[in-house]
């Protein structure tokens, strides 16, 4: 028998599911925002850009859950971890292309597997991180 390999990545219909819980979420804040659903290879699964939404925040959304999945950890979790380690936050932040360390990002888990991502940008990072968490809670 031939072994085999199994990978497990967001569906798209549970990628629409988490645009539109973190869409609510955003609206009913008053915020608009740009929210970004990636696979679990940091591709852009689904995105929206409310109206009204920040032009830069697209690209920020999209960096946002690409840092998660590609690490496996909230993007906010960056900041502790490099904030008193000079070369490493030298270092992170210029040369880990689309590396985010400010809050808004989140990877998506099934159990302990990492199956996607989630970014939001668009307004203050604390704003941005309760968005993302409504998104997440469109799955459970």
């Amino acid at each position: 028998m031939a072994d085999t390999v199994s990978v497990s990545t967001v569906s798209t219909a549970a990628a629409h599911r988490i645009i539109a819980a973190a869409e609510a979420k955003a609206t009913e804040i008053g915020v608009p925002m740009c929210i970004a659903v990636c696979d679990n290879g940091g591709n852009l699964k689904a995105f929206s850009r409310m109206d009204g939404a920040a032009l830069p925040s697209t690209q920020v959304s999209q960096d946002k859950a690409y840092t998660a999945v590609g690490f496996g950890m909230p993007t906010d979790d960056w900041h502790d971890l490099i904030k008193d380690d000079a070369p490493l936050a030298a270092g992170a932040t210029t040369g880990i292309k689309r590396l985010v360390i400010f809050g808004g990002g989140y990877p998506i888990k099934v159990g302990d597997a990492v199956v996607g991502g989630i970014g939001v940008s668009g307004g203050h990072y604390t704003q941005d991180q309760e968005v993302a968490q409504a998104g997440l809670a469109a799955l459970a």
